[in-house]
């Protein structure tokens, strides 16, 4: 797990002891979310995307092969609260929502920790190649398309679904206040490890101290993660 502290360390100037930036570090942020976020998602998507869209399309192609579809498009909530269809390679049997409710009717151990965190330790959908499309989170690819679209951010707050909305509570307008990311604070700090509650303080975190090298610093980890395959 990742120091959250080390990587939340920002090297443009002093700021106040409670975590807010300063004066300074605030305008730096302000000019970097209007105008220089979108166009460094704009730069590192595309890049990716050419590097990236050949493995995609083998995993597409396994995918049809198989029988259903080759990417599964779930609906999550942007900014100002705005769905949209954020996209994977799909990693689930073409009937998942039939057999997550089937696990959830029968299973009260799964339907607990289904309501608590909205995952699954022993998830009957997801299939064998799935499992390592998830581990090396090869099946997120996609969600370049989503940043070039304008729905995501390369490094942002978790895209959720909206049933979640009620679990931010005072934190839902900072943190819906930007677009959701590939990847994340959260991700780089423990992801699918850390409960949830440290999920939603690690994005209003990132939503408070949003910057230039912030992001770099999340890539970074976020690459030295993927290498591990010590995503979930």
């Amino acid at each position: 797990m990742v120091d959250t502290d080390l990587v939340i360390a920002d090297r443009s100037g002093p700021s106040h002891l409670d975590g807010t930036p300063s004066r300074a570090d605030q305008g730096a942020v302000g000019v970097y979310r209007r105008f220089g976020k979108r166009l460094f998602d704009v730069i590192f998507a595309s890049l990716a995307l050419v590097l990236v869209a050949p493995i995609i399309m083998v995993f597409a192609v396994l995918n049809k092969i198989e029988g259903g579809p080759a990417f599964f498009g779930h609906t999550r909530i942007g900014a100002n609260g705005k769905p949209f269809k954020c996209w994977k390679i799909r990693t689930m049997v073409p009937d998942a929502e039939a057999r997550l409710q089937t696990l959830l009717d029968t299973d009260e151990a799964a339907r607990a920790q289904w309501e608590r965190d909205f995952k699954l330790d022993n998830d009957p959908r997801i299939t064998s190649r799935g499992h390592f499309l998830r581990k090396s989170s090869v099946d997120e690819l996609p969600q370049f398309w989503n940043v070039l679209r304008g729905d995501m951010s390369v490094v942002g707050p978790r895209p959720i679904v909206s049933d979640e909305i009620s679990l931010y509570g005072r934190r839902a307008t900072k943190v819906f206040s930007v677009k959701p990311g590939v990847t994340g604070l959260w991700q780089v700090s423990g992801r699918n490890d850390i409960d949830y509650s440290r999920r939603i303080r690690l994005d209003a975190l990132y939503v408070r101290r949003m910057s230039l090298f912030l992001d770099l610093s999340i890539i970074g980890q976020t690459i030295l993660t993927v290498l591990k395959r010590s995503g979930r």
